[in-house]
């Protein structure tokens, strides 16, 4: 192992974590004169090691939108109804992955280099652990050793559950190992998905037992690795380990793994509550600021969160691209901002917390009249109050007009959007327009509300429906839902639609977090399957599959050569905080039907070489199987079921077991 901590130890700048406090960022240090035995002798030098290793797991999370530690990229986000405009390998209808070629390659390749890739970071988290009780960390404290152990037990726990989420059981190796093509001892072969969620609780609760709650110094340690985020991430583990993917008995409320996944999350609500953890604030308002209003102090929502640098210093600052990416053309953002599908805009429920339907009221004509607070703070559309820093009030808008049939068109702003509503959720309203890329809001990877969703979710899949929606009331209740009819979500028939209720408020209160793949997935919602117990039919829901992301222009009614709006027109300040909101509202009504007609777009979101598809995700895609490399380097190792293996022979690891 000494050559692989010499490579971390020669770097000229330190780079530490994304998921530490800016200040990090901003106290580089050169390391690169100091060998192994003096840096696990000293604190100092432990400690920027152990951030180290933070870095190789975070330094590429820049969106809420990416996903899998270490690669971090938002090929998922790209496979729900969140993100149209993108048909990747998995979506496409026109391709069929089976062979080893096509495997996912997160797994890492076998090369003579170091790379960072996931076995490297769980060596790295072993090694640390294994130094911890050696003597040549002797000089540490007690405390300074435990915390450094809990983290890397936190962080091996993290690498092991995205391996399990994207191959199924895997080789689970708890020590430092020499590279060797002769040594049996360390042919280990795969695991079963189930012995890999054990191992990864067991690190989970070593973690929890290790950590503290909250670290005593935010200033410095906000954003670290916590014994609340470990037991909150205990129950997102189990919960997954109990839904359909890797559990053929989901459809029995008696199952020892939803009543695991349960237990795990009363635990972490109430340790959490204990140590002050909780909702954010009591109002849509607050539920907008969470992730803006504290950057660098404790925020009772944030059980996982990853802070950023607000300028580069060298080639080493960290920061977050989202702010970039969501804001259009005339607010200076990299591109036209995230288009929001018309799936997304017709998705959110009513004031009254009902789902948007005809029989409802909901007219999508007029999409942002009358919805959940939420909506209004997760997408931005015309007339919008979405500020910068130096005009709190700024706003744009989202129509285009044609001269001609035949005619280019033009947009407002030069915004062009492929829906009338871009996403505006988790941006800052303070932003600098003069430097997006180093905003330092802060992406919350993990939310108290998640937890809560947890707890809602088992109890509907035990069949205690009443539960279920208490919790589920919790979440609407803080962002000003009138309680009545169970705050709009009536009283579900059985387990099964209480099921889809909590997987329904899951898409709205965490949209555009990074979650919906994962529940996607989980709960195999692309078609019935043979592995998944028809859980599509029995939650009452439409397959994924043969479905396509749409978008859609406000276009001006006649063919006009230049913008049909006057300023007086665009006269309309939409702020959900203001008094006069509903007013505003009615404005834009006005403003609609007199200039605008809702329009398909030039060409659809979602196509291959400009044909229009609709999404196919093949069975064998919800667990990848292993690509070539990993098999060729380790013939012992076995392919996934609906996967060829390095030879061409058909696989046969159940990962369901």
């Amino acid at each position: 192992m000494k050559n692989r901590i010499l490579f971390l130890l020669a770097s000229v700048l330190l780079l530490v974590a994304a998921g530490c406090n800016k200040k990090f960022l901003e106290d580089m240090k050169p390391y690169n004169s100091y060998g192994e035995d003096q840096v696990f002798s000293n604190e100092t030098l432990a400690g920027w090691y152990i951030d180290r290793v933070y870095n190789y797991y975070f330094v590429n999370y820049r969106s809420p939108l990416q996903q899998v530690v270490g690669s971090y990229t938002t090929d998922r986000s790209q496979m729900t109804e969140e993100l149209g405009g993108t048909v990747n390998k998995y979506t496409d209808p026109g391709r069929t992955l089976q062979l080893a070629k096509d495997a996912d390659g997160y797994y890492g390749t076998t090369t003579s280099s170091i790379n960072n890739n996931p076995y490297t970071r769980i060596r790295f988290c072993n090694d640390i652990i294994a130094k911890m009780d050696q003597p040549v960390t002797g000089n540490l404290s007690a405390t300074f050793r435990q915390r450094a152990k809990g983290q890397m037990f936190f962080l091996r726990a993290l690498q092991y559950f995205d391996l399990v989420r994207v191959y199924g059981g895997v080789p689970i190796v708890l020590t430092v190992q020499n590279a060797s093509t002769s040594d049996p001892s360390i042919q280990i072969p795969r695991s079963k998905s189930s012995e890999c969620f054990v191992q990864i609780v067991k690190d989970l609760d070593s973690a929890a037992a290790l950590l503290p709650m909250k670290w005593e110094v935010p200033a410095t340690d906000y954003g670290r690795l916590t014994a609340a985020g470990a037991l909150a991430m205990k129950s997102r583990v189990l919960l997954t380990a109990a839904s359909p993917l890797f559990n053929k008995d989901w459809d029995n409320t008696g199952s020892d793994k939803w009543q695991a996944a349960l237990q795990a999350g009363l635990d972490a609500e109430t340790k959490l509550t204990a140590a002050g953890y909780g909702l954010y604030g009591s109002t849509a308002k607050d539920w907008a600021q969470m992730t803006y209003a504290q950057t660098a102090a404790f925020n009772k929502e944030a059980l996982m969160v990853f802070l950023f640098s607000t300028s580069q210093i060298s080639s080493s600052g960290y920061n977050n691209g989202w702010e970039n990416s969501v804001r259009p053309t005339d607010y200076k953002g990299s591109g036209n901002g995230i288009s929001a599908t018309k799936e997304m805009l017709d998705l959110f429920p009513l004031a009254n917390g009902l789902r948007p339907t005809a029989a409802n009221g909901y007219v999508d004509t007029f999409f942002f009249a009358n919805r959940d607070p939420r909506f209004y703070r997760t997408f931005a559309f015309s007339g919008s109050k979405w500020g910068i820093k130096t005009n709190a009030n700024k706003s744009t808008w989202f129509y285009r007009w044609k001269p001609s049939a035949t005619g280019s068109p033009a947009y407002y702003g030069n915004n062009q959007t492929s829906s009338p509503a871009v996403v505006y959720k988790m941006s800052n309203p303070a932003a600098d327009s003069t430097g997006y890329t180093y905003s330092n809001t802060s992406i919350f990877e993990y939310r108290y509300a998640e937890l809560l969703l947890n707890i809602a979710e088992c109890y509907a899949a035990k069949g205690d429906v009443g539960n279920a929606l208490t919790y589920l009331g919790k979440i609407r209740a803080r962002v000003g839902i009138p309680s009545a009819n169970n705050y709009g979500i009536g009283t579900p028939a059985d387990k099964y639609a209480a099921i889809e209720a909590c997987l329904y408020e899951r898409r709205i209160e965490l949209a555009y977090e990074g979650k919906r793949f994962w529940d996607v997935q989980r709960w195999m919602l692309y078609d019935n399957t043979d592995n998944s117990g028809n859980s599509v039919t029995k939650l009452g829901l439409k397959p994924i599959n043969g479905t396509s992301r749409n978008g859609y222009y406000w276009q001006a009614k006649t063919y006009v050569a230049k913008d049909p709006l006057s300023a007086t027109d665009r006269n309309i300040l939409i702020d959900p905080d203001a008094s006069n909101f509903s007013t505003q509202i009615e404005n834009l009504k006005a403003v609609y039907n007199k200039w605008f007609v809702m329009t398909p777009l030039d060409k659809p979101m979602d196509q291959v070489n400009n044909t229009p598809v609709t999404i196919l995700f093949r069975p064998n895609y919800y667990l990848s199987g292993l690509g070539t490399s990993p098999l060729s380097s380790n013939p012992w190792l076995q392919q996934t079921i609906g996967w060829q293996d390095y030879s061409g022979g058909a696989g046969n690891f159940d990962y369901q077991q």
